[in-house]
């Protein structure tokens, strides 16, 4: 066909359409369906008083994550009602930020039960109680930022005079471990170190500062990567018999799921915080009920993306479990299902 005759043919088509493919067009356009119950789609009501319960009910029938926001809430408050032992796995980047507070008010008050964090999860709580981190920005001169010494953790600035200090404070702890291992004559694990460096804290913002009053214990297998770990490593320099026992906290919290009528797990964020609390809990054929809050997907295959589906697969959440993943930052969500699930 010519370039004029296509331009004909479009010419045509355009004008000329018989009944029976107008018909078809429209039958395309204006299928029938079948009617549908269940949760009008309808937005909070700004022109009436405002009442942060009716707020974040409306959540439920708003759509999209907001509606994933509402279900979490939904699920934890179940989970509370069940009287589960809640498990709650957070990333240290849940602390360098003001979740570090929310997650004190729910230990000060015994809401959850057992801990799983990182090695940054522990230190930066600690560095609060010293010091403040500072809001900075994201965009900003990294070669700069060093010579000036300072750190970056997202949009939050840490000045290293954090550390200047909070090294002070770990040495002295560290060595009265060590005495008390060669005393003792026994290893200490790494939430016995956690729950010790909480005696050390006077300070009723701090995590471990509560979880230490209120025998609330924090496991964290990978107590070596971050600050502790560098102070560790220059410990260990001048005491080489100093260690840690990492088997005997997977014996204690094995059984923390095992011996538990019902547990729950809340995860703020991914990698192997997440992990640790579902593997723990497939030791009694998975929890009872799961909240995941996210920004990962899970396309790339790995654990800190994967739904609560992928679990109830590998047996870590039962298959009759509530369970929800909400996708978003854990700063803007956390602080809401706290309001709604836990602000009773």
């Amino acid at each position: 066909m010519t370039r004029s005759n296509l331009v004909n043919f479009v010419a045509y088509v355009i004008f000329m359409v018989d009944d029976e493919k107008l018909g078809s067009a429209k039958g395309s356009i204006l299928k029938g369906s079948e009617e549908l119950e269940g949760i009008e789609i309808k937005g909070y009501d700004f022109s009436r008083p405002f009442d942060l319960g009716d707020f974040l009910d409306s959540y439920l029938h708003t759509g999209f994550q907001a509606s994933h926001l509402s279900k979490a809430i939904q699920v934890i408050k179940q989970m509370r009602k069940d009287n589960c032992i809640i498990f709650l796995a957070y990333n240290s980047n849940m602390v360098s930020s003001g979740l570090r507070e929310v997650i004190a008010y729910l230990v000060k008050n015994k809401m959850v039960h057992v801990l799983i964090t990182t090695a940054g999860g522990v230190e930066e709580d600690i560095i609060k109680t010293i010091k403040p981190f500072i809001l900075g920005e994201f965009r900003v001169d990294g070669a700069m930022m060093r010579e000036q010494g300072i750190n970056r953790i997202g949009n939050i600035f840490v000045p290293n005079s954090r550390y200047i200090e909070f090294e002070k404070i770990v040495n002295k702890f560290y060595s009265k471990i060590y005495e008390r291992q060669k005393k003792e004559n026994r290893i200490f694990s790494a939430s016995e170190i956690i729950h010790e460096l909480g005696k050390e804290v006077n300070d009723e913002n701090s995590i471990y500062y509560w979880a230490t009053k209120n025998n609330i214990p924090c496991f964290c297998p990978a107590l070596t990567d971050g600050s502790l770990g560098d102070m560790m490593f220059f410990f260990k320099q001048e005491n080489p018999g100093f260690k840690v026992d990492i088997s005997d906290d997977l014996v204690k919290l094995g059984k923390i799921a095992i011996n538990a009528e019902k547990t729950g797990i809340i995860v703020l964020g991914g990698g192997f915080v997440k992990h640790h609390a579902c593997n723990a809990n497939l030791l009694r054929e998975g929890a009872d009920y799961a909240v995941y809050i996210s920004t990962d997907t899970e396309e790339g295959g790995s654990d800190s993306g994967a739904r609560p589906e992928e679990a109830v697969c590998w047996g870590k959440i039962k298959g009759t479990a509530g369970y929800i993943k909400v996708y978003g930052d854990a700063t803007i969500i956390f602080p809401l299902v706290v309001a709604g699930a836990f602000k009773d």
